[in-house]
């Protein structure tokens, strides 16, 4: 039975930190790699996924949703088909519910995969 996702994200390619996530992390956090969104930014900490979403038509309305890797039960990841099929997919279900990742062509699935593997199992 597929549920339907409660948060959709698609990352896009790999970027540099942005300056302003070092005000979200807490003492002894630390940003390991950021990903381009449609709007804005999503960044592995050694603590939490931080999902920044610009809202708005300025965008100087920002949502910023907070995801635990000590609440991800599981993943799956699925790369790119090829030629008709460029985005691959990254689906967790976690605590709060199930969420759906898009990662479109300049995103690097297995890299990502093994952020979530250290991040989810370090401490397991």
């Amino acid at each position: 039975m597929e549920t339907a996702p409660i948060l959709a994200w698609t990352l896009q390619q790999e970027i540099p930190v942005p300056a302003d996530v070092n005000a979200l992390l807490l003492e002894g956090e630390q940003a390991v790699a950021s990903f381009k969104t449609f709007r804005d930014s999503a960044t592995f900490t050694t603590k939490r996924l931080i999902v920044r979403d610009a809202q708005g038509i300025t965008g100087k309305k920002v949502e910023v949703t907070s995801l635990p890797y000590s609440s991800i039960h599981m993943w799956s990841s699925e790369n790119a088909g090829g030629f008709l099929d460029r985005d691959a997919e990254l689906e967790l279900w976690t605590r709060a519910g199930h969420i759906k990742v898009k990662l479109t062509k300049g995103a690097d699935i297995r890299r990502i995969d093994s952020l979530l593997a250290w991040a989810v199992l370090q401490g397991h």
